[in-house]
């Protein structure tokens, strides 16, 4: 009998919500910075701003795991922009993973989107990773289990959010319109109101500290050579934006910057052995994806698996061109990497041009970014 009415209500639910559904949503309109191009993004998830409401809420909604622990935004914590302050990210059911969770922002613009993976390119693919893994287990939701879909129908606010989301579906509650919603929320998470930023952008010469500029000459010089990884508008690795060619020049690099040089076959520590584990190419192993400078400051710890705990100590293995542990199962010199990128050479830095350098990586903090209300936890203001 219960069961009997719960299935009644539901039906009722859903008739309501789909005869109420709302016209098509007018065209998106992108408020992007200056000097930022138009994401790309795919034909058959174009963007409108009911469907990043949605994606909104799910992002922080703990129905998106397994056991209702954790949300996306676990994980991607905006005041750490969308990273969580752990050297190695934690999954609902307690599984320590092998690397840290990666900053979100201007992902739109992400070539590639994980830090060993050179196949994951779009985010609507890239959701069912920490959805559905189980190597390691991250939000540790079981496909083709019709739970998840049932705790979303239950959930008042989402027979309206869907409905206006996806206009056109008789039933709009499915797993593609949920990673279709995400990936067009992350889409609009764009950095640009840094010091940096007014200082380039709004040409405010009071924005950035003398040692800020003393630190970007630093930066763009060739003999630190930081630009060639970290480099254009995101800081990043290679882009992808509407109107470039995709595949052409500038494509997707991964990079040994000589963290570590273990003895035997696999010069990295297991699991963590880079783009290796995606191609099996023995000339992959140790190469990751670049991430984003940007809001660097608050993204510690550092590295794919964050064994770098501030900014000094990762300009310290740059200038060193590869880390040297001494001893202990990771012992290596890590500037004789034999797969080592060759931008990696070293560099000499007195102890104030140290301090330059980082007070430049610090005026790349996006304070607004970590605030801003469009961003944050929509659950908190509809309480």
């Amino acid at each position: 009998m219960r069961s009997s009415v719960v299935v009644a209500i539901l039906l009722w639910s859903a008739a309501a919500a789909f005869g109420a559904r709302a016209q098509p949503a007018p065209a998106f309109s992108w408020t992007l910075p200056a000097r930022f191009p138009t994401p790309r993004v795919p034909p058959n998830n174009p963007m409108s701003d009911a469907k990043v409401t949605l994606g909104r809420f799910l992002f922080y909604d703990t129905r998106l795991s397994g056991n209702g622990t954790q949300a996306c935004a676990t994980c991607h914590e905006q005041a750490r922009a969308f990273t969580d302050g752990r050297a190695q990210a934690v999954g609902s059911t307690g599984e320590v993973h092998p690397r840290g969770s990666m900053s979100l922002v201007n992902v739109a613009y992400a070539a590639t989107l994980t830090w060993g993976d050179p196949t994951v390119t779009r985010l609507e693919d890239q959701a069912l990773v920490p959805m559905f893994g189980t190597h390691p287990v991250e939000l540790g939701l079981t496909k083709d289990d019709p739970t998840l879909m049932a705790r979303l129908r239950l959930e008042p606010r989402y027979r309206t959010l869907f409905a206006q989301a996806f206009t056109t579906d008789t039933d709009p509650f499915s797993l593609e319109h949920v990673t279709q919603a995400l990936a067009a929320f992350e889409r609009t998470v764009i950095s640009a109101r840094s010091p940096y930023d007014r200082y380039h952008t709004d040409r405010d010469d009071t924005a950035i500290s003398a040692s800020a500029r003393r630190g970007e000459t630093l930066f763009f010089s060739q003999p630190l050579s930081c630009f060639r990884c970290h480099g254009g508008f995101t800081f990043s690795g290679a882009v992808d934006f509407e109107g470039r060619r995709q595949g052409g020049e500038g494509g997707v690099e991964f990079h040994n910057t000589g963290l570590y040089n273990i003895a035997g076959l696999l010069s990295y520590p297991p699991p963590n052995t880079g783009a290796y584990e995606a191609t099996h190419k023995p000339e992959d192993i140790g190469k990751f994806k670049a991430p984003t400078l940007r809001n660097i400051a608050v993204t510690a710890p550092y590295m794919h698996d964050g064994s770098a705990a501030t900014l000094e100590d990762v300009v310290a293995h740059y200038a060193a061109g590869g880390r040297t542990i001494a001893s202990g199962p990771y012992q290596g010199v890590g500037h004789d990497n034999p797969n080592k990128s060759p931008t990696i050479r070293g560099f000499v830095l007195t102890p104030d041009q140290r301090d330059d350098l980082i007070a430049f990586l610090r005026a790349l903090t996006d304070e607004p970014l970590l605030r801003d209300p469009r961003f944050g936890n929509p659950w908190k203001e509809s309480q």
